[in-house]
């Protein structure tokens, strides 16, 4: 399989999906493919799927993640930031790798480790999804027990927190209750497109400040 693998080209922003795939093949793509590539992986009920994210993807959460990192500097907040890390649990047939992720409350937990064993470590606090291309689906957040979600769509902020096993819909964050995010960050990308990134991340960070 993974020879076949190499000789797909998946075109930016096309996503490919595999199905039937064992967990013991899941690993051996993910070894062998290593980390530095620009595809991303997702493994859910057997199925993988492989996406390579358009430049108005990569912008989105790149920016998106760092308005986290002002929220959470500016609150003085302790975190590690966990980026596209692989998250995976064999015992649940799971593996996502978002576009950005953080550990908060628990980031004392994973301080230090060189890999994330989700069959002893906590799950990201915060993951963060671009739905630009593709629909983020729940069951791998889910199941692996990740507390908040958030997903952009290109226009829209949704924010996802996990209640009795479910995703359900808020209108603000738990790790950040005192913002109105879902607002101010769709408004900021798209001031991005014309005044650029480092304009709105002052803007962003000027305006936590006042909130605060």
């Amino acid at each position: 399989m993974l020879l076949e693998l190499r000789k797909l080209s998946v075109p930016p922003g096309d996503r490919l999906l595999i199905k039937d795939v064992s967990w013991q093949e899941f690993e051996q793509i993910l070894e062998e493919l290593g980390e530095h590539r620009s595809a991303r992986l997702c493994y859910s009920d057997r199925t993988l799927e492989i996406m390579t994210p358009l430049f108005t993807h990569e912008n989105s959460k790149v920016l998106i993640g760092d308005f986290v990192k002002v929220l959470l500097n500016e609150l003085e907040l302790d975190y590690e930031p966990s980026g596209s890390t692989t998250f995976k649990n064999q015992q649940m047939a799971q593996g996502v790798e978002p576009d950005e992720s953080f550990y908060i409350q628990h980031c004392q937990a994973i301080r230090g480790k060189e890999r994330i064993d989700l069959t002893v470590d906590p799950p990201p606090d915060l993951a963060i999804e671009i739905d630009i291309t593709s629909r983020t689906q729940f069951d791998n957040y889910q199941r692996l027990g990740v507390p908040e979600l958030w997903r952009y769509n290109g226009q829209r902020l949704q924010i996802n927190v996990l209640q009795d096993g479910k995703y359900i819909d808020s209108e603000v964050s738990p790790t950040f209750p005192n913002f109105i995010l879902i607002d101010k960050i769709p408004q900021l990308l798209k001031e991005s497109k014309q005044v650029g990134s480092a304009q709105v991340l002052r803007q962003f960070r000027f305006w936590v400040r006042e909130q605060i």
